[in-house]
């Protein structure tokens, strides 16, 4: 797996890199909230491992932005605040499992590999997406409407896929920017409405029922009549 764990103490970042990379996995250490930002911005990751006590940007801000940009990844989280009260907060932001510290490695490779096993029977099970006769395979990337073929540039397929898992939900410009263009994209660009634009000629152009949907003021959302 690939494995970024966010931690401030050196001495303790080091002997967790050093045990579950001799265990078979690669690991990036970063030590504050906003290399820790970076890191989730710009790269793929297997399982996200956080303090919730570290500098710049703690660990709870952190998870609320993978949460945010809809990156499903497991998140791991462990502090020394061991309050019912603080295990509740880091789970409803989205964590999956919660460490109190001291973190004993046995006990922590042990939820690691339950949040490997958990995560992939979920996406084992979870490939195709469907939406009234819509159906996207996103593992082979292949896109129908009623049975007929349908080609996607990779943005365009992103873009659908993101609709789609949010479907029957409004998502808003920013959040489409974010999630398919990336952070660092201009917000005042129309690239939102020209693909849009293309998604519909594609997916809506020649049915009865339109799919994709503008809601005014507040954004786009994708879903079936019932």
């Amino acid at each position: 797996m690939k494995i970024l764990i966010v931690e401030d103490d050196r001495r303790i970042s080091e002997f967790l890199q050093k045990g579950l990379q001799e265990t078979g996995h690669f690991v990036q250490l970063a030590h504050d909230g906003v290399e820790a930002r970076n890191f989730i911005q710009n790269d793929c990751w297997d399982l996200f491992i956080l303090d919730i006590m570290v500098p710049g940007i703690d660990g709870i801000q952190l998870a609320e932005l993978i949460r945010f940009r809809k990156i499903d990844t497991p998140v791991l989280m462990f502090s020394a605040l061991g309050e019912a009260e603080d295990k509740i907060k880091a789970l409803d932001i989205g964590a999956d499992d919660y460490l109190v510290k001291p973190v004993h490695f046995p006990e922590l490779l042990s939820r690691i590999n339950a949040l490997r096993r958990r995560y992939e029977l979920h996406y084992s099970n979870e490939h195709i997406l469907v939406c009234g006769d819509l159906r996207v395979d996103i593992d082979s990337n292949v896109v129908e409407r009623a049975g007929k073929d349908i080609v996607l540039s990779a943005k365009e397929f992103k873009f659908l896929g993101y609709l789609l898992e949010n479907q029957g939900k409004i998502v808003t410009r920013t959040q489409i920017l974010q999630v398919v263009w990336g952070a660092n994209t201009d917000t005042y660009t129309n690239v939102v409405d020209v693909y849009i634009s293309y998604l519909r000629n594609k997916i809506d152009h020649n049915f009865d029922e339109k799919l994709i949907r503008t809601v005014k003021g507040r954004g786009y959302m994708i879903a079936a009549q019932k």
